[in-house]
């Protein structure tokens, strides 16, 4: 690992997910992580876009809680069956990152959507592929189109996903909820143990997927302990 700056803690500013809470984060610039040194800033609640590392230190609020998936325990809820029977045709593959000017268009389409901001390719590359850590990019076809893309790291424990666009033209589909399977799926084939899928906050309806897929673990902020 090579750290670019040391740890910082940012100025407080509005939640974008609670609106009567303040956030801040504690973060770093690293790049050159291995699979191990990865795995121990998952396993205490830090993500990461590109060089850039972050975990919450909000002053007043634990409420942003780590989750990921037991992948080995995992098994599928009567609606996540049919999701999958719905979707067999889809194909899915898995393999090093790969930049091209489609994975953009989804990406830029879905911040004007659902996250109601801009962006540019600049900020694309830095978040998505310049490469601080091993990562690994999952594509969804149907037919010939690539309908979704999926952004992961790979610890050596787990597979956390970091981010994931789809097109609208396929919302049919529900990719985002069929990507979390095949990618914990993927996580089995592995052999790991792990699917991280960020913070869970049980009062933004944003986050309630999160749930739905067991069994899972919550970290707890002042033990930096997992449970389910």
């Amino acid at each position: 690992m090579i750290l670019l700056q040391d740890v910082k803690t940012s100025p407080s500013s509005p939640c974008h997910y609670l609106s009567h809470e303040t956030w801040r984060f504690e973060y770093f610039f690293a790049k050159g992580l291995n699979h191990d040194e990865l795995e121990w800033f998952l396993s205490r609640g830090w993500r990461k876009f590109g060089l850039y590392y972050f975990r919450p230190a909000c002053p007043t609020c634990r409420k942003c809680q780590p989750i990921r998936v037991r992948v080995r325990d995992f098994y599928l809820t009567g609606s996540q069956k049919r999701l999958s029977r719905k979707n067999s045709g889809i194909r899915e593959c898995f393999g090093p990152l790969c930049f091209s000017h489609r994975v953009y268009d989804l990406y830029k389409d879905h911040s004007t959507r659902f996250e109601k901001q801009t962006t540019d390719l600049k900020e694309f590359i830095s978040s998505f592929y310049t490469e601080s850590c091993p990562a690994i990019q999952s594509e969804y076809y149907v037919g010939d189109t690539l309908a979704g893309v999926g952004f992961l790291d790979h610890s050596s424990q787990g597979l956390s996903s970091v981010y994931f666009v789809y097109d609208t033209a396929f919302s049919t589909y529900s990719l985002g909820t069929y990507s979390v399977l095949r990618e914990i799926d993927h996580a089995k084939a592995l052999g790991l143990s792990y699917y991280y899928l960020g913070y869970y906050i049980s009062e933004c309806t944003r986050m309630a997927y999160k749930n739905r897929f067991k069994p899972y673990e919550t970290m707890n902020w002042n033990t930096e302990t997992w449970t389910a």
